[in-house]
């Protein structure tokens, strides 16, 4: 297994592992996007300063997993949201602890301090990963998205990473961490497999 960051060469396939899922109430969309429209999420999640991470299997990228902003004032900017899919054959291997713990450790490093899920329940193996990794359940939105003929829930997840004494520095894009740091943290799943 190889951890690398997203290059938005990536798209075509990471839209096949997100089309496993958009007939499903996993995801919120009801259409695939394009893959030029996620080739561009990609791009807007590396603006923005944040993770995109893919894991290659044997040639293959078998999962992808980001962090993205959560909220839009500027108060708000040391949280961030993850996002995870996972091939539907490469699922209850590990694999999501792993892209998770690496996504959690480079977010640290870049001085977030509270990351959030956001599940559409149910979803027990995604709920699971998340009480797995240490989230705690802070609130459900009842009936909030409709999809497939059935209202459904959301849970949020939320899991403290950094300090809150005194006041923060900005948070650092992910691009201006040490190389070596960010070398170290990708290797490391590497060497767990």
């Amino acid at each position: 297994m190889t951890v690398r960051f997203a290059e938005e060469t990536d798209a075509k396939e990471l839209l096949k592992i997100y089309g496993q899922y958009i007939d499903t109430s996993i995801t919120f969309e009801y259409c695939l996007p394009s893959e030029e429209e996620f080739r561009q999420r990609i791009r807007n999640v590396k603006q923005e300063g944040y993770p995109y991470l893919v894991c290659m299997e044997d040639g293959r990228i078998t999962g992808y997993a980001y962090a993205h902003r959560p909220f839009e004032r500027a108060a708000y900017q040391w949280d961030a949201e993850l996002s995870i899919y996972l091939d539907r054959s490469c699922t209850c291997g590990g694999l999501g602890g792993r892209l998770y713990g690496i996504l959690l450790e480079l977010l640290k490093m870049q001085g977030v301090r509270t990351v959030y899920g956001c599940v559409v329940s149910p979803n027990p193996k995604s709920e699971r990963l998340h009480e797995r990794m240490g989230f705690q359940r802070i609130g459900v939105f009842k009936n909030t998205g409709y999809k497939n003929g059935t209202w459904l829930d959301v849970v949020w997840f939320e899991k403290k990473i950094g300090s809150f004494s005194g006041g923060p520095e900005p948070v650092k894009p992910v691009w201006e961490l040490e190389e070596r740091e960010r070398k170290r943290i990708l290797c490391a799943a590497e060497q767990n497999n």
